[in-house]
């Protein structure tokens, strides 16, 4: 009798395992694909300073980049007129002082505001574009918003015709899913966080499904950009089936980082705030 509820305990647990792994497994991709973004490390918003003399998501954080030799990440978001713009929050209180939505204003409206008491200015995604000039590698982020699909749309339509390399990611399935079977030779990758960390938005189920991947069915994901520190085991999982997996955002020691340990246990590493080499 025990040996038969052994038996039946270990086929649920295989039959488990195999569920998961179909639900986290990623989409196929190409060492060609991969190539410009493995074994890199990547300035999380362009090379921008603790003390905001660059700051971040600027024209100059990116250039600061491209001179050090680093690939970049950065945030895009659309204005109220559809222009995408390189932003992290979707409020201007933090990084401008006001406290105005994104989406409410044009961008000559926002263009009236500095960035963190500074002169710089938020640029349009294609200042950056012209700035960087293929130099080194760009990781798009696409913020999740009530227009995340348009955003995608517009942003897949600005980077076609640059020639420069680039991969696309995003906290939201749904802009996996539509860069899968829209834009299927660009690289593309699912970020999550684990669960404790996640905004309380949506339900638990929700907030438990994407801090696991859970939803890789729906976009298949050549790649995971995952927050540094533990992981649970579909991640783990996923990688083992053959996800490139990325970390953010890496931090030095002093900031409670572990920079050696992201190094180790990742594909490449979107960092800020230390000096690492630019390849690993």
């Amino acid at each position: 009798m025990i040996f038969k509820v052994l038996i039946i305990i270990i086929l649920i647990i295989v039959v488990y395992v195999l569920y998961v792994g179909v639900m986290v497994a990623p989409g196929k991709s190409t060492p060609e694909m991969k190539a410009p973004f493995m074994n890199r490390y990547f300035a999380h918003r362009g090379l921008h300073t603790k003390d905001n003399s660059i700051p971040e998501n600027t024209v100059a954080a990116f250039d600061a980049a491209c001179n050090a030799g680093y690939g970049m990440e950065l945030d895009v978001r659309l204005t109220k007129d559809k222009e995408v713009i390189v932003i992290h929050d979707p409020n201007l209180m933090r990084p401008c002082g006001v406290d105005l939505d994104v989406q409410d204003l044009t961008y000559n409206e926002i263009l009236e505001y500095g960035l963190f008491g500074t002169e710089f200015r938020v640029p349009l995604l294609t200042d950056v574009l012209e700035c960087v000039e293929g130099r080194t590698p760009i990781i798009v982020e696409i913020k999740p918003c009530d227009d995340s699909i348009p955003l995608v749309q517009k942003t897949m339509e600005l980077l076609a015709p640059y020639e420069g390399d680039y991969c696309v990611e995003s906290f939201d399935p749904a802009v996996v899913k539509w860069l899968r079977y829209n834009a299927p030779v660009v690289l593309r990758g699912q970020l999550s966080n684990q669960y404790k960390d996640f905004e309380k938005k949506g339900s638990t189920l929700l907030r438990f499904f994407v801090s696991r991947c859970l939803f890789n069915m729906m976009g298949r994901p050549h790649f995971i950009a995952y927050k540094t520190g533990n992981r649970p085991w579909p991640i783990k999982l996923a990688r083992l089936l053959g996800a490139m997996q990325m970390v953010w955002t890496s931090h030095p020691e002093d900031m409670g980082g572990t920079p050696e340990r992201d190094k180790r246990e990742n594909d490449s590493v979107i960092f800020e705030f230390y000096d690492p080499p630019t390849t690993y």
